[in-house]
């Protein structure tokens, strides 16, 4: 090969090399800003671009993402004396990489530096429950502040928050005492209501139970009363419809006395006074139904009787038969009596073996 074609080759890959170097090529939300011997020329947007070469120099690209800055504890001054240490992140954004590049030499460094002035001078106006109390209030503040003063910088600050503020560790404890007793108030009250309010619930559920018990008594009792009065009027109209005369009742009285000597628990016998009368009641039915039965001017009941027999019916031997058990009668009673009480005196009728 001559020297003529390799200086021809050599020519071209010189050519290519050049050409090459003056083609660039910008990512996306990427930045670039192209000097020409020395001076600002235009922004390099994304994409594909030309350049001269040896003549423009394209600067390092900048972001034009969102970026998150935080920034360490800086110690701030309240306005009652107490110092503080508060952590901050700011959120901002690029808007004119021109700016950013030629109005500022350390964006994040003067971005720092702005924010601590200022978060001095707002903290330094309020006292510490306000500063642990208005974060929104110190937060917009900062950022209304920072946006300002970066806005000749091409910079636009869109968040600032306060990360944490830590107060001095005794006013941490004096805190947390404080806190630990306004909960301990708090349980206090409402336990207080809990049981006000339960044994007012209780109260009032025992009052309606006494109510109800009480209005069931009276209406049980009101109800037995009914059935009582009706009972004792329906016996008493049997009694009146069958028109029982004295010897009958003194009969169903006679009958009625071994049953009130009945049980274990009976120790005395008390014979009633009106014992020696219902026997002479039954002594005296016995010879009128005698002497019905056997003479012939023997008279007629003045009113009829269901449950005894006519006079026609009963003949001497149903009158024997009736003073037989009128006899023992009298003999039970008298043994019913001696039972109760062997050694007691012979009494009459109408006293208590005891007395």
């Amino acid at each position: 090969m001559s020297a003529g074609a390799i200086a021809l080759i050599v020519l071209a890959v010189f050519v290519l090399i050049i050409a090459m170097s003056g083609v660039r090529i910008v990512p996306q939300a990427r930045a670039g800003v192209v000097e020409r011997l020395g001076r600002y020329t235009r922004t390099l947007d994304a994409g594909l671009t030309l350049i001269v070469p040896f003549i423009d120099r394209v600067k390092p690209l900048i972001d034009l993402r969102e970026q998150v800055v935080t920034f360490p504890p800086q110690p701030v001054i309240t306005e009652d004396n107490l110092v503080v240490g508060i952590d901050t992140v700011i959120y901002f954004t690029v808007t004119d990489a021109k700016a950013a590049t030629y109005e500022v030499a350390n964006p994040l460094q003067a971005i720092e530096q702005l924010t601590v002035t200022t978060l001095r001078n707002v903290i330094g106006g309020l006292t510490l429950e306000e500063t642990l109390t208005s974060r929104d209030n110190i937060n917009s503040q900062l950022r209304v502040v920072l946006d300002e003063a970066t806005g000749k910088w091409g910079i636009r600050v869109n968040r600032v928050e306060l990360k944490s503020v830590e107060p001095p560790r005794t006013v941490q404890e004096a805190m947390e005492k404080q806190m630990r007793a306004e909960r301990d108030r708090r349980a206090a009250i409402l336990t207080a209501e809990g049981t006000k309010q339960s044994q007012i619930l209780t109260a009032e559920g025992e009052k309606q139970a006494a109510v109800l018990k009480a209005e069931g008594a009276r209406t049980a009792a009101i109800l037995r009363a009914e059935g009582e009065s009706k009972a004792i009027e329906t016996v008493f109209r049997a009694i009146h419809d069958g028109a029982p005369d004295q010897q009958l009742l003194s009969y169903q009285y006679l009958q009625m006395l071994p049953q009130l000597a009945q049980g274990s628990a009976n120790k005395i016998f008390v014979i009633p006074s009106e014992f020696s009368q219902a026997l002479g009641n039954i002594g005296s039915a016995i010879s009128s139904f005698g002497a019905n039965g056997v003479g012939d001017d023997a008279q007629p009941p003045r009113r009829p009787r269901p449950q005894v027999a006519g006079p026609d019916e009963i003949d001497e031997k149903a009158a024997a038969d009736a003073a037989e058990a009128a006899k023992a009668a009298q003999a039970a009673a008298d043994e019913a009596a001696g039972a109760s009480n062997p050694m007691a005196p012979d009494i009459g009728p109408g006293t208590s073996a005891q007395e």
